[in-house]
Order: C-alpha cells, then sequence, then structure tokens
C-alpha cells in the first residue's frame, strides 16, 4: 500500500505525501510520489500540443500516481471556456492512464461535474483538494463520487457531512504541517489526531488504487 497522508502539497520535500508539480518542472526524488498537472492560475492560455504531449509523457512516470493540479476557478486565472478546454484534457488523460485527478475547484463544482458527466467520464475519480465549500456543495460532490480534501481551513458542517471514506487531509502551500492540519481536523470531528491519520491514510489508499 502506498503510505501516503498528505494528499496535496508543493513542498518538494515532502514526506508521505503526493506531491503535486507542473510537468515542466518534474525531477522526481527517490522515495517520493507525484501528481502532475496544469494548474488553472497558471497562463493556461498559453499551453500548446507540445505542453500536454509532455503532461502525457511525465504521467507515464513510475513515481506518478495521479494527474493534477488542474481544474477550475472562477475567480482567477483565464477564461472559464479556455479552463474547461484545458480541464477536460487532463480528464481524458486520467481516464487513458487510469489514475485519479487532484481538482482545483473554487465556485465551479457545477461546472466539474457537468463537463466530467458530459464527456463520459465519470469514472474518473476526482479528489477536491482545499475544500472550504459549504455542506450543499460538500454533498453534491460526495454525491457525484468525488474525495474531499481539507487543510487548515474548511467549513466544520461541510468536514462533518463527509464520509470517513472519502476524507482526505493536505497541506498544500501552507505553513501548517500534516500533524497541525490532523489536529485540527480532530477537533471539529472529536477524533483523536492520530485517528485521523488513519482515517485520511486509508482514503488516501483507496483513491489512489488504480481505477
Amino acid at each position: 500500500m502506498i503510505d501516503i497522508v498528505d494528499i496535496h502539497t508543493h513542498r518538494l520535500d515532502a514526506c508521505r505525501a503526493l506531491i503535486s508539480v507542473d510537468p515542466r518542472l518534474f525531477a522526481p526524488q527517490p522515495g517520493k510520489w507525484y501528481a502532475v498537472g496544469f494548474h488553472p492560475w497558471h497562463d493556461v492560455d498559453t499551453l500548446s500540443d507540445s505542453d500536454f504531449s509532455l503532461l502525457e509523457q511525465v504521467a507515464r512516470h513510475h513515481q506518478v500516481i495521479a494527474i493534477g493540479e488542474t481544474g477550475m476557478d472562477s475567480l482567477r486565472g483565464s477564461g472559464l471556456d479556455i479552463q474547461t478546454q484545458v480541464f477536460l484534457r487532463h480528464l481524458e488523460l486520467a481516464a487513458t492512464l487510469r489514475m485519479p485527478v487532484v481538482v482545483h475547484c473554487v465556485r465551479t463544482a457545477q461546472n466539474i461535474l457537468t463537463l466530467r458527466h458530459k464527456a463520459g467520464l465519470d469514472a474518473v475519480t476526482l479528489a477536491i483538494h482545499g475544500f472550504r465549500g459549504n455542506e450543499r456543495v460538500a454533498r453534491s460532490l460526495l454525491d457525484a463520487g468525488c474525495y474531499l480534501s481539507f487543510g487548515h481551513q474548511f467549513n466544520p458542517v461541510a468536514l462533518q457531512a463527509t464520509p470517513p471514506g472519502r476524507l482526505l487531509i493536505e497541506t498544500d502551500d501552507s505553513a501548517a504541517t500534516i500533524d497541525d492540519v490532523a489536529a485540527h481536523i480532530a477537533q471539529s470531528l472529536s477524533m483523536t489526531p492520530h485517528q485521523v491519520m488513519d482515517l485520511a491514510m486509508a482514503s488516501a489508499a483507496s483513491l489512489l488504487r488504480r481505477q
């Protein structure tokens, strides 16, 4: 079993973590696990076919076990039409490689679910990273089979509505450690930090098995 607790971080030195990197910056270190993708904030309107060819090439590396971070953001980045096209290409690659996708989702949950469904890619599993939405949005994503990943900031009601088997934790790019995050989440769930870490590791293992 892949021993991952932190499902999303950009810290290259992180341990027991899934490290998200741009494929153009991919430089794997021994013993690390990676997700690769183009972040919707990073000038996705300039991406070329060669960039997507590189993404596919890197995604086939044996230390890459997920696609991402990718997604859609209604508040920042290129227009949603461009973001939609780029996100779709990530979903298609994930389907080909039978990998889950680590998703950046800011006020675009319904867009993301609709796109995946219309493209016939409902079998691609999504992990919504840094989830801060309310219970209604959480339930719509959970009903669609998504996993939800929580960092140091979260909506307690949405957290409590998330089934243990689909609850993930992360550090992203914050100063908090994964132990800090687990302790904070544990308070809201009336659990111990150790229980939260075990739960998150089991959920991560479920997510990251081949689709």
